[in-house]
């Protein structure tokens, strides 16, 4: 590509991005929206912007729009992030969802990028509940993201995302491979790492009945129509009396009234009424 994005380009392929995925980039991104193009370009082999426009639009596979989406996801995260909620989650919430439904019992981490929210999950289940009801518990963990997905499922993360992690779950659940630490088996085991992307209804209604969604700093880059539509598909998707939990910083009730905000004694969370 000989020149810059034109904003005529640039709407155009924001356009088309936000149809495939619900994720949408304001004028203001079109720079961060540029860089990542052009090293797609580059790498693809790629001069002009209406040659790769077409390629992302047209490519039976799929593989070059898949890669220029995770071009464009931003994944920063870290074991036992926004710790006020996994306490609540822990203390207040678990407790009850266990007791009103002694069997099968499914988490969800939505927008799960590289598993340390997951993994968080699976070592809060593991310290609080019995060898018996854990065996009942499963934690799916999706993303859009393919390549995020395969570092997770790898389990080995450096010294940055773990260091909220409190030293005796460091000594129990992980292995110090040089200066990285791997997660026990026992924590994958609890896990499935899944690709599925949040704004296609139909593959979100097959997702299982849930207990409890994690679904934080993921809603913040969807507009108020798709925020919406997921919003409804979560609700579907949770049993009566279920838990959502979004970013400290994010709020339900400006995406839909169908949820109960509770004001937990720890955090805030947002129930499907039974």
């Amino acid at each position: 590509m000989t020149q810059q994005l034109t904003l005529e380009q640039y709407r155009r392929l924001r356009d088309f991005i936000y149809q495939k995925t619900g994720i949408y980039f304001t004028d203001s991104k079109l720079y961060f929206v540029e860089r990542r193009l052009l090293d797609r370009m580059e790498s693809a082999g790629i001069s002009e912007f209406s040659d790769y426009y077409t390629l992302l639009r047209f490519e039976t596979s799929g593989l070059e729009l898949q890669a220029f989406i995770e071009a464009l996801t931003v994944n920063e995260t870290y074991f036992f992030r926004e710790f006020n909620q996994l306490k609540c989650f822990a203390e207040e919430i678990l407790p009850e969802i266990t007791r009103n439904n002694p069997q099968r019992l499914l988490f969800w981490s939505a927008g799960c990028s590289t598993g340390e929210e997951a993994y968080t999950l699976a070592i809060i289940l593991s310290e609080m509940l019995s060898p018996e009801m854990l065996g009942r518990c499963k934690i799916l963990a999706t993303d859009i993201d393919n390549k995020v997905l395969s570092f997770a499922r790898r389990g080995i993360y450096g010294e940055r995302s773990i260091k909220h992690v409190p030293k005796p779950y460091l000594q129990r659940y992980f292995d110090q491979v040089g200066n990285e630490y791997r997660v026990d088996s026992s924590l994958r085991q609890l896990i499935d790492f899944k690709a599925l992307n949040l704004v296609d209804s139909k593959s979100m209604r097959q997702v299982p009945e849930t207990s409890v969604i994690f679904c934080r700093n993921v809603l913040i880059y969807f507009d108020d129509i798709s925020r919406r539509q997921v919003a409804l598909d979560f609700y579907e998707t949770l049993q009566e009396g279920g838990y959502i939990f979004l970013g400290h910083s994010e709020s339900m009730s400006r995406i839909t009234s169908m949820f109960q905000l509770r004001k937990m004694q720890n955090a805030i969370a947002y129930q499907k009424a039974k």
